[in-house]
């Protein structure tokens, strides 16, 4: 990795857990100038270049953990692994409130098998398949939408010895962790292009500037044909 990058990896995750209980927790996303995931939403799009996907799949084996929403695996049906260099797979985490995880999902496959964080709420029946494919459940309480509690799910993944977590999507999931305070880094890649399109932030719903999620100590470089832009949210 280019020295002018080295900060984007994690640091002294483990001692941030050992100091809050939690993960230390990297949100990660790739947009388009006009800060749009993709064209439409629930299509899956190519925003980044080769170089800048490469550094993503660094971010994954430097991370313990990679976390995805169910919207994600069900529109992108992503793999989650290390392949772009060489490097170990982190643990893959779908948030999925409901159960609608699909049998045939490459996650289902995943080398390290995949954990679903659910709720009660999510029907036995539903569960008994997916154990028998592999899958791993960590049942959370649940927020005042009937969600996945966020909050408790960190404190779950601080107890089981995750120190460091990618957020990658999709756009609800983002936008949770920033709502919530809950991400303490950002690497978003910019491509240099306009879309028009589904953004990667949703409404945060904050009501004063001075409260909006603001990265500190911020750098930036060019990877490829794109800008790397990446700080501290705490």
């Amino acid at each position: 990795m280019d020295d002018g990058l080295a900060g984007v990896l994690p640091a002294n995750a483990a001692a941030h857990r050992q100091r809050t209980g939690r993960p230390l927790v990297t949100v990660s996303y790739a947009q388009t100038l006009d800060g749009c995931l993709t064209l439409r939403r629930g299509e899956p799009a190519p925003v980044s270049g080769e170089a800048s996907m490469r550094l993503t799949h660094q971010l994954r084996a430097a991370h313990d953990a990679i976390l995805v929403g169910i919207g994600t695996v069900l529109s992108d049906d992503p793999r989650l692994t290390v392949r772009l260099v060489d490097g170990p797979n982190p643990q893959p985490i779908v948030v999925d409130s409901h159960l609608r995880f699909p049998l045939g999902a490459n996650l289902a496959t995943h080398p390290r098998g995949v954990w679903i964080a659910t709720t009660d709420a999510a029907g036995d029946t539903r569960r008994v398949a997916l154990a028998e494919a592999g899958a791993r459940f960590l049942v959370l309480s649940v927020d005042s939408n009937g969600h996945v509690d966020l909050r408790a799910l960190l404190v779950h993944l601080g107890e089981l010895g995750i120190d460091s977590l990618m957020v990658e999507g999709g756009a609800s999931i983002i936008t949770s962790f920033l709502r919530l305070g809950l991400a303490d880094r950002a690497v978003i890649t910019i491509a240099p292009s306009f879309a028009g399109g589904y953004h990667a932030v949703q409404p945060l719903k904050i009501d004063h500037w001075n409260h909006l999620p603001r990265l500190r100590a911020m750098q930036a470089a060019p990877v490829g044909s794109d800008l790397v832009v990446w700080g501290d949210l705490r």
